[in-house]
């Protein structure tokens, strides 16, 4: 690599604004703001919610021969 021309790569701090947990990692850029995390984000909480518009996902397990599921 090249002396002089890299940026500095060091640790820094980005705060979740949903649940305030901290995750320290290392950047090139400043301390950010996130709007979600995997700690807050309902996917990789469990509680993600299937949201069925107008019987669409029933439509489609009944078409396709699917059970559904518990949630």
């Amino acid at each position: 690599m090249k002396p002089d021309i890299h940026p500095e790569y060091t640790e820094h701090a980005f705060k979740c604004i949903g649940c305030g947990t901290e995750i320290m990692t290392r950047s090139t850029g400043a301390d950010t703001s996130l709007q979600v995390c995997s700690g807050c984000h309902p996917f990789y909480t469990g509680k993600h919610k299937l949201v069925d518009t107008a019987g669409r996902v029933e439509r489609f397990r009944q078409k396709y021969g699917l059970k559904a599921t518990k949630q």
